[in-house]
């Protein structure tokens, strides 16, 4: 692997103590490697920086072009960890797949994914609400307007630190109009187009004075599937309601890691679709403790407010420490942080 170590470093401009918004300082390095002649060539760590692009790089008029989001953590002690990196990588390769894209070897995802965190890890600061979040991607780099898929790729990896990420109880929007996913589609990888097709409808839902956007199903728009970016999780009669994760949903790590973790706490949890007329009837008998999104970035962020043409049902005002969501999510950042014991062995340290 070539290593270019950058002179410069920006992080002395830094003040660690203020909140810092998500995705405003990227760290001093990137990854790169590039996908030509059917194989996969050297890669490249080098100082972040600007790549060049034709008008008719071919991601810019067929979408090709899919990404990850995961985080690094150090504990009190300086040691660094990842959470379940294979995860990613292999979320990664699934998104690669059904977008006819090569698969990236693991050598170079994971193992350059370590080369690049040893060299920017005084980026990784070692307090409790601190992380790095990483965000490896890969494009499509044809030159061509042939509708078809690309013979030459770019993988990169980029890194921006965060701290003291807050999240506000959230105001939603069940959406009946749009959908973020559909039967055969692509709504269960992370392919950059999803995400592009969910902001026009999600502006619109924010103009009206809400926060994000409940998805239903786009035959009926009858059966709750995700939120925003997030997967959903209703809790409504000491039992955990969750989507399942099939071709139209997103098969979140954090979601996963909830389940796990809620299985092994005598949480009781189910893995089903709930209609738009079981959350109705479980909010009107009051049978509703909970909401809450999960994700990457926000780990769990709660609901207050669900709004159903133009009907709203407010949800339970709960101290942080009657709510479930508090209790998982705390004890999820436990573990991310080395405060915990790991008996599921997601803990990935960085030697």
């Amino acid at each position: 692997m070539l290593i270019e170590k950058g002179k410069i470093s920006r992080i002395k401009n830094i003040n660690w103590d203020v909140e810092i918004p998500f995705g405003k300082y990227y760290t001093d390095h990137m990854l790169f490697c590039e996908y030509r002649n059917d194989l996969w060539k050297e890669p490249q760590i080098q100082t972040f920086g600007n790549f060049i692009f034709f008008p008719n790089t071919l991601v810019f008029h067929y979408g090709q072009a899919i990404f990850e989001g995961m985080k690094a953590f150090k504990d009190r002690k300086n040691n660094m960890f990842l959470f379940r990196p294979l995860e990613h990588f292999k979320r990664f390769n699934i998104s690669a797949k059904r977008l006819a894209m090569p698969v990236i070897p693991k050598k170079i995802f994971v193992e350059g994914l370590i080369n690049l965190l040893k060299l920017d890890t005084k980026w990784i600061v070692p307090k409790y609400g601190y992380s790095l979040y990483i965000r490896p991607f890969m494009i499509a780099t044809d030159g061509t307007l042939t509708a078809k898929p690309s013979l030459n790729y770019l993988f990169f990896i980029f890194c921006t630190s965060v701290n003291k990420y807050y999240s506000r109880p959230l105001k939603v929007k069940i959406e009946l109009k749009y959908s973020r996913s559909y039967n055969g589609g692509i709504g269960f990888i992370k392919a950059a187009g999803n995400y592009a097709a969910s902001f026009f409808p999600t502006k619109k839902a924010q103009l009206e004075g809400f926060d994000q956007i409940l998805w239903t199903d786009s035959a009926t728009h009858s059966i709750i599937e995700e939120s925003g970016t997030m997967n959903v999780f209703f809790y409504i009669q000491n039992t955990l309601i969750t989507a399942p994760a099939d071709e139209k949903i997103l098969n979140g790590i954090s979601r996963r890691s909830i389940i796990e973790f809620s299985k092994k706490n005598n949480i009781n949890v189910i893995e089903k679709y709930l209609t738009i007329d079981e959350l109705k009837y479980y909010l009107k008998k009051k049978e509703v403790a909970e909401i809450f999104g999960t994700g990457t970035a926000v780990v769990i962020n709660h609901f207050e407010k669900i709004n159903l043409k133009n009907k709203n049902y407010l949800l339970p005002i709960l101290k942080k420490e009657e709510r479930i969501s508090y209790f998982l999510k705390k004890n999820l950042l436990d573990i991310q942080y080395n405060l915990n014991k790991d008996p599921y062995h997601w803990r990935f340290p960085i030697q």
